[in-house]
């Protein structure tokens, strides 16, 4: 006969189990980082627009950064260049001193911003298209620039919505792979294209997938491209709370959900995944906190969290950093375009 005290025995073990699963996961992650304060230095007084995007020169070292151009009105969002001669694009050194700049007049909305192998800039304008006045010029594109500031190509339709092969709506982000072919985000909210946009290195279309919608190869205000050391495409799905996975012919690989509401996605060199959440909140994403969480680019552990540092994360409102990157010394920069601030965070411990 068999002992009466297994059973017990066996259930005590499994609770034991677990508890130590529930507990191992509810730990919050560790914050190895530190806030560098008022990193970023404008030049002549200009004050501190909403920031976009942030990305890394090829060196490793100097930070691009979109920054939008009127910060005179505290509520103004959308159209902050409509009216505005300053340079919105703006490259940084470790000491956050601008080093170049460019791009004045050329923008309504900047947004995404990416650098390719050559160091040329890529930059889009997401404005939406109730905020271009008639007959404007711009908004709806994608331009290319050398790393001078002279413009090498434009994508798109400027001024106007499309969704054609070479037209746009609200693009909110590029990126260049290794080969030279372009990925364009196009679409920055549910009643835009939401899609992916593929071109060749000369600007020809060669393919696009994606609709408004829930499912795999659907998107829901698609924010933010990368692509990581494999040459997957990681598109940040944020109305869908989730990283959608792709190869670069747009078939569907996998989806990540345990980043959080991603508005940017960032890989380094040492296969390192960053991703900034701006959004998340109790309605929007309820029992998630906003802030930069960082992990394995390969199996998606998430192995350390940069919770928002300052405010209520529970406001349902744009905080924090909306685009993150690190330099080849492991610092961190994130976008935050709600307190318009260049975050510049140091790592301190192991």
């Amino acid at each position: 006969m068999k002992p009466l005290i297994r059973k017990p025995l066996q259930s005590v073990v499994i609770l034991i189990l677990l508890f130590s699963v529930v507990h191992c996961f509810s730990q919050p992650y560790p914050n190895p980082y530190r806030v560098v304060e008022n990193w970023a230095k404008l030049p002549n007084g200009r004050i501190m627009g909403a920031v976009g995007k942030v990305t890394i020169d090829p060196d490793g070292e100097h930070i691009w950064a979109v920054i939008r151009c009127d910060a005179t009105e505290p509520d103004r969002f959308g159209d902050e260049c409509l009216d505005s001669d300053l340079d919105p694009i703006l490259k940084f050194d470790q000491e956050g001193n601008i080093v170049h700049r460019f791009g004045g007049g050329m923008f309504i909305w900047p947004h995404g911003i990416d650098v390719d192998n050559d160091g040329n800039i890529w930059v889009t304008d997401a404005v939406s298209d109730n905020r271009i006045p008639e007959g404007a010029q711009r908004g709806h594109q994608v331009i290319k620039f050398s790393p001078q500031g002279e413009v090498l190509m434009v994508l798109g339709n400027p001024g106007k919505p499309g969704n054609g092969e070479y037209e746009f709506n609200s693009p909110s982000d590029v990126i260049v792979a290794d080969n030279g072919d372009i990925f364009i985000a196009d679409g920055h909210s549910q009643d835009t294209n939401n899609r992916v946009m593929k071109y060749s290195s000369d600007g020809a279309f060669i393919k696009s997938w994606g609709k408004t919608g829930y499912g795999p190869g659907e998107f829901k205000s698609l924010h933010g491209l990368d692509i990581d050391m494999r040459g997957r495409l990681f598109v940040a799905d944020r109305g869908n709370n989730r990283l959608q996975i792709f190869d670069q012919d747009g078939n569907f690989i996998a989806q990540w959900t345990q980043f959080g509401k991603p508005s940017g996605v960032f890989f380094d060199e040492d296969d390192n995944i960053y991703v900034s959440d701006s959004e998340s909140d109790n309605v929007q994403n309820p029992g998630w906190e906003m802030g930069i969480r960082i992990g394995d680019a390969h199996l998606g552990w998430v192995h350390y969290f940069i919770m928002l540092p300052t405010g209520d994360p529970r406001v349902t409102t744009t905080n924090g950093a909306e685009f993150v990157a690190a330099d080849k010394y492991g610092n961190l920069y994130g976008g935050e375009p709600g307190p318009r601030k260049l975050q510049k965070y140091v790592r301190v411990r192991p």
